[in-house]
């Protein structure tokens, strides 16, 4: 994070800073990383699985 997100801005508040941090993890990180708990996939693929296994039934 420090190197994609912090080094690359200078935020002129702290709630700025907040947003940013925020946007980086929830947004771009977390919907981009597998995880092990989701059998190695991302969020955004077990969510649309989810959805296309709703319509199947």
């Amino acid at each position: 994070m420090k190197s994609e997100l912090i080094y690359h801005h200078s935020f002129k508040t702290i709630e700025e800073a907040k947003l940013a941090v925020f946007e980086y993890i929830e947004i771009r990180y977390n919907r981009k990383k597998p995880h092990s708990s989701l059998n190695y996939k991302t969020p955004k693929e077990v969510e649309l699985e989810f959805n296309n296994l709703k319509y199947v039934a």
